[in-house]
This record gives structure tokens, sequence and C-alpha cells, in this order.
């Protein structure tokens, strides 16, 4: 059952119906010395805190089984808000968008979210999703493609094996041309990359922080790709950003990832979304959705579809991509994620991801025949 608090001005309007003067009154029949002074309640505690009190009492009854493969998707803790709000009818079972007159709140939930990948990514246009992160690294390559009339792809091997199978499965239907670029031990190397960018290039792939966690600043190679008139397109993990430069601050001109870690469970493989966000002046280049704020014919904001001609359901074959649809709910639940941590809580999360990979990495490396690959920070 919902609890829905009375206001303190419907507390008075129903005192006054029935009399009294205060709450206090109600229970006057009570003599005093039989009414509770003190209710002795401990202090309050926030969600996080409170769900590690009820996995300590849950683990009583045998130790859960504490993931470390990893590999892009991960447990992280999920506010009860999301569910919630992501469970209501009008969302849950919503299609899409196309009428907006009947589709407001959809479409505003949509634009709030590409709103905050723009925000948490530092670029300058979002779409409405994608399926997954590996479709999105394979969206941004056919955009490099399309933008650069170019034919060929320098992909760092450090990326996410499945991505980079996805955007060779991709490209190769295409007969592009992918090169790419072994890693220096758990590092991208670099200087391998820096010198492996021609005037044949239309785009650079890299991943931050990398398949092995390793970080790195991409601006130097941002910088050398568009002096050959190329493009840096940048894999990210979401959560990352909460401490990390943005790609928009190294210079990316493409920016995707699997929001799978912003409030969607691991649920065995999905259903997770992919994002990405790229510069204004790319925006018609851009896969799926896009929706935007105008004014209708009083004056009144509104969201709509826009440019939706780039799109199958218009276009065809000659549509910007295969994709026709997206997954709007798993999107909305990283909105609600997000809004719920705030900038200061998104921050908070990614320090405590880093700092617990940090101490697990110090835990193992004393464990007597482990050594730790990569002693240089490393996120998850």
């Amino acid at each position: 059952m919902g609890y829905c608090p009375n206001t303190p001005e419907e507390i008075r309007e129903m005192l006054a119906v029935i009399g009294v003067k205060s709450v206090q009154d109600l229970f006057s029949p009570i003599p005093q010395e039989l009414r509770a002074q003190s209710f002795d309640l401990p202090a309050g505690m926030s969600e996080f805190e409170l769900m590690g009190v009820m996995r300590s009492k849950a683990a009583a009854g045998g130790a859960a089984i504490i993931p470390f493969i990893g590999g892009g998707l991960y447990d992280h803790i999920i506010p009860a808000a999301v569910d919630h709000l992501s469970g209501r009818a009008e969302f849950y079972t919503a299609y899409t968008p196309y009428q907006p007159e009947c589709s407001q709140g959809t479409l505003q939930a949509l634009f709030e979210y590409q709103t905050a990948i723009c925000r948490m990514t530092g670029m300058e246009a979002s779409n409405a999703s994608l399926y997954d992160g590996g479709t999105a690294l394979a969206e941004a390559a056919l955009m490099a493609l399309k933008i650069t009339g170019r034919n060929a792809v320098l992909l760092d091997a450090s990326v996410n094996p499945l991505h980079r199978e996805i955007v060779c499965g991709y490209l190769g239907s295409l007969s592009a041309e992918v090169a790419e670029v072994a890693p220096s031990g758990c590092e991208s190397d670099l200087e391998h990359l820096l010198g492996s960018i021609t005037a044949e290039t239309a785009a650079v792939i890299v991943q931050n922080p990398n398949f092995f966690g390793s970080v790195a600043d991409f601006s130097a190679l941002a910088e050398r790709a568009h002096q050959q008139g190329a493009l840096l397109i940048v894999s990210c993990y979401p959560i990352a950003l909460g401490l990390l430069k943005t790609p928009g601050e190294m210079g990316a001109d493409i920016t995707v990832g699997d929001g799978q870690s912003l409030g969607n469970t691991l649920s065995f493989g999905g259903p997770y979304f992919g994002f990405i966000a790229t510069r204004k002046r790319f925006i018609r280049n851009l896969p799926g959705r896009l929706v935007g704020e105008t004014v209708d014919k009083a004056g009144r904001r509104g969201y709509v579809l826009t440019l939706q001609a780039r799109e199958q359901h218009i276009k065809r074959h000659k549509a910007t991509s295969n994709i026709c649809s997206n997954q709007s709910l798993c999107a909305l639940r990283g909105l609600i994620f997000v809004s719920a941590l705030g900038k200061q809580g998104f921050e908070d999360l990614a320090t405590l991801n880093f700092d617990k990979a940090q101490y697990a990495k110090s835990v193992l490396a004393g464990i007597k025949g482990v050594s730790v690959l990569n002693g240089e920070a490393t996120f998850n």
C-alpha cells in the first residue's frame, strides 16, 4: 500500500471539522503516565546504508557470490525509485511517441535523458538510445565512414572484444578496412595509434577505461586524428565519468557506451541500452530517434520527434541507420538513476568504485602467487 502523507493544511482542516486544536488533543483520553515519552529509535539511514544492513542479514542464511569477472557489465546499486518510477504503466506500456499530442510525458523524459547524456559525456547532441554498447560503437563507426567519405577505421585492440567483433561484423559487410592496434600490456599503445593514422583513416576507436580497466587521456590522439581529417570515437564506461576527463574535454567527435550500469540490472545479459552522443555539426548523421524541444501555436513548450527524415520509417534504405527502434524504457531507468543520485552523488559513486577497485588490487597483490598486471590507476 502506498503511503500518502497529509499536508499541514489538510491536517488543520480535519482537526477543525472534528473540533480539536491539535493532533495531541486526540490522545487526551490516554493518561499521561501511560504515554510513551520516547520511542528510542536509532538514527535514520541512507538507502545505501539500509541496503547494506539487509544484505548482511540475508547473508546469514548463506554467503552470496560476489562476481569479479565484469567485462563491461557490473552489479551496481540501484535506488528503489528507479524500479518504482520506470514501472509506472504510462512508461512501461508506452509505444513509439510518433503522436506528440498524446506522448508529452514520454517525449520529455527522453529529452531529459538526452540532456543527461550530453552533460555526462561533454558532448552537444545525443539520440534517444540504441540497443547496447556494442551496437552503439558499430553505429558510431558507420557515422564516421559517412561523415568523412573514407573507408578505413583504426581500432584499438584494448576495446571490449565483443564490441570489436560487432564493429568488424558491421563494417565487414561494407568491405570497409578495420585495422586493429595491439595494446601495450594492459594499456592502449598511444604511440602506435598516433603513428597509424593516415589520410585514409575515417576514425580512430578507443575505449576509456579500456577492457583491462586502464585509464588514459586521448587528447593528443584527437588532435592527431583531426590533423588527418579523421574522427575520434571514444567508448566510455558512464559511471567512470564521475571522476575522469570527459570524451568531450579530450576532443572526441563521437562518444558511445553501454548504459547497463545506469540503473539496469545484469539480468543474465540484458536488456540494456546503448548511448551515443556527438558534436552538433554531426547531428544529422546520428542514428536512431531524436527528441527536440519546440513550441505550439499558443507558444507553449512541447516535445517532438525531430529530424525524422533521417530515419528508416521515412527514408527507408537511405536512412542513417538500420536502427529503427531503441531501448526507451532502459534509457528511462538510466535517467531516473542519474537524477536520483544527482551530480554529487554520481561523483561519490564513481569515487567509491575507484576506491574499492584499488582496495581489491592491494588485497589480491598480498596473496602469494598473485600479481597485479596493471599497477597504474584503473577503474573497475
